[in-house]
């Protein structure tokens, strides 16, 4: 479903829901009104009949409520009172005694009289008003009956009603009035809303053609062009432009990246493969008949534990460059440096014995990461000294007010300014790296440098060296 449609359905839903609440609203209102104009005219109509029949009292009482209700009687011979001889147009009228038998009548037929539900009797008989709709024939009618109290009980109770036919005729034609006028009202507006939005929306479809030619043809050098003022769609035009820039961008990093994948899956085939097979070959020499002599054995066990090894170191530098990549942030607590840097070089002269490493941390140096980071920094960069230099090696650090720098220096032959800039790249070997190594390890460093909200960063020239900086927060 389009753009375009589905705003034009939502702005005619929101009018036909705002018709209906409306329609609703005045339907209700009207009908409110009538019945209760309707029931105040009913209510001034009887009180003329109570009158009357007040009056008429006065004249003849009944006779006692315990005997048989006599036969009711027309009106003209129950009272010649005005308001039983003029009674207003399609208003019926009744005249009950207190037990609600028919006493009175327009024509004095007993099958005159009007329901009376037994709740409504015993809420007259306590001389209380009661109102009811009942069917009568085949009309429905609203009948009020009102007691006429004397000496504090219902003497008689007078009734009045009114047929509904024309009132419910009226709201029925009012519905649909309605009805009819609010879906044409929808429909309408469907239509002037799907002319709007299409006139709206034009310049959005310009730019979604154009994006479908960019992709199509891969070309992230065209930019969208948009001539319009600056409003919502002008914005998203310019949005664009800049997202095909991040994207081409992207495009180049991600082309490189691949490159540098595939040169890595090649690279780690050949360090799997390598060790791989001399395992299975030593496996084969120490499985083969007749049995190998016992120092040939042990040479081929000492090869496999070797490869062995190698795999191992392979794997773990893999694991720990993913969980630096995956894993949430590193802890940030107060690391004092020297200890830390103490306990990596006691680790890290057992690789070289005659390698000279001094230490010019001060002993209040404090830096805000993760301990085990930081010693895992601290050993992959004095691993990679020792791996590409042949002099001593010092360790240091210096204090900001914001933040702590550490650094690992070397006095080897350094670097060309384009090796320097691509060392922490993953699976980056210069020119003359050991083939023991893969590339990961100052990539590792990078990424637990960052993981503690810091930064790291090399500075080598020919001849001069190399020293890489560790800056870390220290609040």
């Amino acid at each position: 479903m389009s753009i375009r449609l589905r705003l034009t359905l939502l702005y005619s839903a929101i009018l036909a829901l705002t018709l209906i609440l409306f329609g609703f609203a005045l339907y209700n209102i009207q009908a409110r009104y009538t019945l209760n104009a309707l029931k105040e005219d009913m209510s001034f109509g009887s009180g003329r009949l109570v009158a009357g029949v007040m009056r008429t009292e006065l004249i003849g009482a009944p006779g006692p409520l315990d005997q048989q209700p006599p036969p009711p009687k027309p009106f003209d011979q129950f009272s010649g009172d005005q308001a039983f001889q003029a009674l207003p147009e399609r208003q019926i009228a009744r005249v009950l005694d207190g037990e609600g038998n028919l006493v009175a009548s327009p024509f004095g037929r007993q099958e005159d009289a009007l329901p009376l539900s037994t709740d409504g009797l015993g809420a007259l008989q306590s001389r209380q008003e009661w109102w009811e709709i009942a069917e009568v024939g085949s009309e429905q009618m609203l009948i009020y009956s009102r007691p006429v109290v004397q000496d504090d009980e219902t003497a008689f109770i007078v009734q009045v009603a009114r047929p509904l036919t024309e009132r419910d005729n009226t709201l029925s034609s009012l519905a649909t009035t309605l009805t009819v006028a609010g879906a044409a009202t929808t429909l309408l507006a469907f239509a002037a809303g799907w002319l709007l939005s299409g006139i709206t929306l034009r310049p959005i479809d310009r730019i979604t053609r154009t994006a479908q030619a960019i992709g199509d043809e891969r070309d992230f050098n065209r930019r969208v062009a948009y001539a319009g003022p600056p409003d919502e769609v002008g914005r998203l035009a310019s949005t664009f432009n800049q997202m095909l820039a991040r994207l081409q961008d992207a495009y180049l990093t991600v082309e490189q990246a691949l490159t540098q994948q595939r040169s890595f899956v090649a690279d780690v085939s050949h360090e799997l493969r390598t060790p791989l097979t001399t395992l299975r070959g030593n496996l084969g020499l120490l499985n083969r008949e007749p049995p190998a002599p016992a120092a040939e054995r042990a040479d081929i066990v000492a090869d496999a534990l070797e490869e062995s090894d190698r795999l191992i170191r392979l794997v773990n530098e893999l694991l720990l460059l993913a969980r630096a990549d995956a894993g949430p942030r590193l802890r940030r607590d107060p690391v004092k440096l020297r200890p830390a840097a103490e306990e990596v070089v006691r680790q890290m002269r057992l690789l070289d014995e005659r390698r000279t490493i001094s230490i010019t941390i001060p002993q209040d140096a404090v830096a805000m990461g993760d301990r085990d980071a930081i010693k895992q920094i601290l050993v992959i960069l004095v691993d990679n000294a020792i791996k590409h230099s042949t002099g001593d090696l010092e360790i240091g650090a210096a204090s900001s007010d914001a933040a702590v720098e550490l650094r690992v220096q070397d006095q080897g032959p350094g670097l060309a300014a384009e090796q320097a800039e691509h060392v922490f790249d993953r699976f980056y070997r210069g020119e003359g790296a050991p083939k023991s190594g893969i590339g990961l390890g100052l990539a590792i460093a990078k990424a637990l440098a960052v993981a503690m909200g810091g930064s790291i960063a090399m500075e080598s020239a020919p001849g001069r060296g190399s020293t890489v900086r560790v800056v870390l927060g220290i609040k």
